[in-house]
């Protein structure tokens, strides 16, 4: 049962990998129907680390409801450093905080050096790109960006490996912000933009206060990419799993 009064929030802010979707794969049926019921009497915003491609490789192209219902419905990719609104079924910039070609550089070579010095050894041949430039991000995937679930589940189960990667990228780009973020991957955007960034600009944009705000996410965990939302004074549910959002969209429809 979820706390009294999260159900009468007017803005469910919902993170997506291991959230609303298996990590990088699509929405199911089931969850965009919920979403088109909860979009009747709530606004609905999907942060994540993935790009507006990846919004619409794993969402946007998923979704089955009247385009009146978008007029609720926001995207944040880039962990929040954009912000998307919808006329009709087409998404409109509100803003986006892009990293220089500058800030690429030195986040590049912060991973090349950071992967030299880690005591473990990455799959000489990944699923995709290993490290992928967002514009808003830059984002590691230790087995690649295609990588299948059930090989992702076993390569950092404990978050061990990222942790150490973390402490070497830290030691070169302490003037970046760096997530934790799935199952295999860290997120690295500007200092200052992460999941609270994305939820104090969603206030401000919304004109809705973020008490009046609920923050969904299965990373809420210290040093998870969720955990930033915690920063902003929102209430959170961590959720295990997809099943476990279905059941929470669920309770706060009926109530």
């Amino acid at each position: 049962m979820i706390e009294p009064g999260y159900a009468n929030k007017e803005v469910i802010i919902f993170d997506l990998d291991g959230t609303l979707a298996i990590s990088k794969s699509p929405i199911d049926p089931d969850m965009s129907n919920l979403l088109g019921e909860l979009l009747e009497k709530r606004k609905v915003i999907i942060i994540s680390g993935g790009h507006l491609k990846q919004f619409d490789k794993q969402v946007l192209k998923h979704l089955d409801f009247p385009d009146e219902k978008y007029q609720n419905f926001f995207i944040m990719p880039g962990s929040g450093s954009s912000m998307y609104r919808f006329e009709g079924r087409k998404e409109q910039k509100i803003y986006a905080d892009l990293l220089s070609q500058e800030d690429k550089g030195k986040i590049y070579q912060a991973f090349y050096y950071a992967l030299e010095k880690v005591p473990f050894n990455l799959p000489d041949f990944p699923y995709g790109e290993r490290i992928e430039d967002r514009d808003v991000e830059i984002t590691f995937s230790a087995l690649g960006q295609e990588a299948p679930v059930k090989e992702k589940e076993g390569w950092d189960p404990n978050r061990k490996k990222r942790e150490i990667l973390i402490r070497f990228l830290q030691e070169k780009i302490p003037e970046f912000e760096i997530h934790m973020g799935g199952m295999t991957s860290v997120d690295v955007t500007k200092k200052g933009i992460d999941k609270a960034y994305g939820i104090r600009k969603a206030s401000e944009e919304l004109k809705i206060s973020i008490d009046r705000m609920l923050f969904v996410g299965d990373a809420l965990y210290k040093g998870g990419n969720d955990e930033p939302a915690k920063k902003t004074g929102i209430d959170c549910i961590e959720v295990k799993d997809v099943d476990g959002t279905k059941k929470l969209i669920h309770e706060i429809i009926a109530k």
